[in-house]
Order: structure tokens, then sequence, then C-alpha cells
């Protein structure tokens, strides 16, 4: 038995009744989910069957009860503020320091030629290896992880908006040179909407360095507060390893909702170029 789904107007004229589409789920959001579910099962079963000891591998079910206990504890959320507070300060700074100095060593050849050595010298050198220095002058409070950070994140952007603003179209500046714009008018108006796309990518591969260096301070520094002091404390003098594991879920499931926000934000802000591209 079929359902006509056709009206008519008031002037007799048949129309077709619009119906509510329902979203599908994107074939990729399924697949991302099968492998984590595969790899739940399989985690769990290696532990329940004694194949890695429950004390390295405890069962999944255990750590996935633990990280929602984590999630409404005070004290672990204490914890993740202490970081996330790390984090968004030393990104922030290292977004205002990057861009500009991107921009302006990306416009002009000469000065980036004159850098390029202190740039090539101090880009290979890892943060983590700078972190008796960062104790030594900052101490192990939150001053030294957002001086870690800004260091770690300041490449990813700096690199990437010095590629963008020498990927601008050479017609567009001279276009703006005809409308008698200076070279800080070319730069503001011109090579700065041109780099901001790849600037924002720097930005979201940054997110994801500085998540792991704060972490990473918070270990190996001894920090009084932080996921990574937490999951040191757990860990320390034989603790409980399935809260360690826990811990670190909650670690990289900040790290997956950050990368969804950026993400979002990008195709928010830069709709126009996709579809430029289309």
């Amino acid at each position: 038995m079929s359902t006509d789904t056709r009206t008519e107007t008031s002037t007799g004229t048949p129309t077709v009744a619009t119906l509510p589409v329902r979203r599908r789920v994107s074939p990729k959001v399924t697949r991302g989910l099968t492998g984590v579910a595969v790899l739940l099962v399989l985690a769990e079963s290696v532990s329940r069957f004694g194949i890695v000891p429950a004390n390295i591998l405890p069962p999944m079910s255990r750590v996935l009860l633990d990280t929602a206990g984590l999630l409404v504890d005070p004290e672990f959320l204490g914890d993740v503020g202490a970081t996330l507070t790390a984090w968004a300060i030393g990104l922030g700074l290292a977004i205002i320091v990057a861009v500009p100095l991107g921009l302006v060593l990306g416009s002009f050849r000469i000065a980036y030629e004159a850098s390029s050595a202190v740039v090539e010298f101090m880009r290979p050198i890892p943060s983590v290896a700078l972190i008796p220095l960062a104790i030594l002058v900052f101490g192990q409070g939150a001053d030294m992880k957002i001086a870690l950070v800004v260091y770690a994140s300041l490449w990813p952007i700096f690199f990437n908006t010095v590629y963008g603003v020498r990927d601008v179209d050479p017609v567009a500046k001279e276009t703006a040179r005809t409308f008698r714009l200076g070279r800080i008018g070319i730069l503001a108006r011109v090579s700065l909407p041109y780099a901001a796309p790849l600037a924002a990518t720097g930005v979201r591969i940054s997110a994801a360095i500085a998540l792991i260096v704060t972490i990473s301070a918070e270990l190996l520094a001894g920090s009084a507060s932080g996921i990574g002091s937490y999951i040191l404390r757990i860990s320390s003098g034989g603790g409980d390893t399935s809260l360690v594991f826990a811990g670190t879920i909650v670690a990289g499931l900040i790290g997956v909702v950050v990368n969804l926000v950026l993400v979002a934000i990008e195709r928010k802000i830069f709709a126009w170029k996709k579809e430029g591209v289309a």
C-alpha cells in the first residue's frame, strides 16, 4: 500500500509535500567507532584470558568505569583545569607571537634569510629537553609549563604563516598596489587573509603538540597539579594501573574534543575557501 505525498494548493495545483530528511551518520564516523570498539574488545580479551597480566593491562571494562568516575571526581577535574589553563595560555601566547612574526618574515625575504640560521638552530631542539632549564628559570609551577608550550607550539604556526604569505597570488598584490595600498596595507588586507587558513591549520597542529608538552612537563617535572602529575601520583609505588589508564584516556578524549572544536571553527570561518575551490 503506497502513501501519496501529493497535496494541492489553493489554486488546485498539485505539489509534493516536504518530507523530513533523516541525517545519515558519516561512514568515516562509523568506521572510526567500529575501530575503537574492536580495540576495546581485543584489550578486554587479552586481559581476561591472561595473555597480559591484569596488573599491567587491566580489563578495559574496569578502565572505562574508572574513567567515568574520574570525570565526576572534583580533585581530578581540578588537575584537568590546571592542565587546560597552562595549555590555553601557552597556545594563545604562541599564536600572538608566531602569526605576526610569520607575516613579517614571510613578506620580507631579506629579514627571513637574516633570521634563518637562528630559526633552523632552535627549531629541532625538543621542548622536553628544555625541561631542566625551564625548571631552573621558572620553577615547577604553571609558568614552566606555559613557557615550554609556547616554545613547542610556536613553530607549526610560524612556518604555516610564512608559507601562506609566500603563496599569495602576485596579481592580488599588484591589484592592491594599484589602489595605492602601502606595505602595511597589503600585509593586513591581502597577505593576512591569504595566510589565515594555513595559519589556522598550524594552530590546530600546535594545539595537539601543546597538550602533549603540558602533560609531559607535568609528568617529568613533578608539577603540583595537572593530568600528568595525577598520573605520576597514581603510578608511583605500584599504584592502581587502571586509574593510570583512565587518566590517559581522559587526556586523549580532551585532545579529540579540542581537535573537533578547532576543525568546526575552521570550517565556519573559512567556508569561503571551500566554496572558492568548488
